[in-house]
């Protein structure tokens, strides 16, 4: 699992260079303040960027179950900017909801992928036994749904970048899915189109949300 293998190292990498110098912010970490005025990169760089080994842990051990399945169902560049929009698509949902608190973690691309696999593998009409489509459509919703449960009981979970990748991963997921058995031609020239959109979309979801909270924040001080 190449793909798979380069994010998780690229995950570990920044979280043990991150850990011995203790700049969580400084790595690259979602923050408001920082995000929606001159650094809106951190809405990417975030996704990279863990809070403790426990966090890393857990959500490299989700990336590299469902990272197994998702380059058997998708081509590799597919899935790099399918993970890649969905990580951006959890960080702008993120920093809207809490745009004060320091966000950070893959939590929001690895949501987005199992919202894509959901969308293709319920559409996508692919070669697969049937029981063994309804036992990973089983498998993934269940990882949605008790995640989405655990990240809503347990304080300091951004549950908003959860459902922000989860959301963007479903609707890639959907519009790909009628074409991941086409022809190389025709299914390259689909997902460009499809990503080109993707990123328009997300690029004007970012101007919304960073009109909206600066707007709110200067409202609030003229109080």
């Amino acid at each position: 699992m190449p793909v798979t293998a380069v994010f998780i190292g690229l995950n570990v990498l920044v979280f043990v260079l991150m850990t011995l110098l203790q700049q969580l912010v400084k790595w690259g970490a979602d923050w408001g303040p920082y995000t929606l005025t001159t650094q809106p990169w951190r809405i990417l760089t975030s996704n990279y960027v863990h809070i403790g080994i426990i966090h890393i842990t857990l959500n490299m051990w989700c990336l590299w179950n469902l990272g197994a399945l998702a380059e058997r169902i998708f081509d590799r560049w597919t899935y790099v900017l399918t993970y890649t929009a969905c990580g951006i698509g959890g960080s702008i949902l993120g920093v809207w909801w809490h745009p004060e608190t320091v966000e950070a973690g893959a939590s929001g691309a690895i949501f987005g992928i199992a919202g894509a696999l959901i969308a293709a593998l319920y559409l996508g009409r692919l070669p697969v036994h049937p029981s063994a489509l309804k036992a990973t459509l089983k498998s993934l919703l269940s990882f949605a749904g008790y995640n989405l449960f655990f990240g809503a009981v347990v304080p300091g979970i951004s549950n908003a970048a959860h459902l922000g990748g989860l959301i963007t991963g479903f609707a890639l997921g959907a519009v790909l899915a009628p074409r991941l058995t086409a022809p190389p031609d025709e299914r390259n020239s689909w997902r460009r189109l499809i990503f080109i959109a993707a990123g328009v979309l997300l690029f004007a979801l970012f101007y919304f949300v960073r009109r909206a909270v600066l707007h709110a924040a200067l409202g609030s001080e003229g109080q």
